[in-house]
């Protein structure tokens, strides 16, 4: 068995050079995740803000749902003829220059 030298430490050398953009590549999934994670809690929040206030709950009532539900997020209650909506928007969460992410949600005035 013979052994060459000139290969010694190439497998090392991959290895550094690609350890990075694994880390790269694993850090923007887990992002990512965060963020769509942020949105389904954001909606629901809505949903949820927009049936307290159609049924007579006070406005700030529901807005303090919306914001302990989703940290540092805006949320206003509009109404439009018979409906209520909530609409909700905020950073992503992540240190990446995306758009802010919004949801909004209606419900029948007076319903339950």
């Amino acid at each position: 068995m013979t052994i060459r030298q000139g290969d010694r430490g190439s497998v090392t050398a991959e290895f550094a050079v690609v350890l990075p953009a694994v880390v790269l590549v694993l850090a923007l999934g887990a992002g990512v995740l965060g963020a769509c994670g942020r949105q389904v809690r954001m909606q629901d929040a809505a949903a949820d803000a927009a049936r307290l206030v159609a049924r007579g709950e006070p406005e700030a009532h529901a807005l303090a749902l919306v914001t302990a539900a989703v940290a540092r997020a805006q949320a206003g209650v509009t109404r439009r003829g018979d409906l209520v909506c909530v609409e909700v928007s905020a950073d992503a969460g992540v240190p990446l220059p995306v758009p802010m992410l919004q949801a909004s949600s209606c419900a029948l005035a007076g319903g339950l």
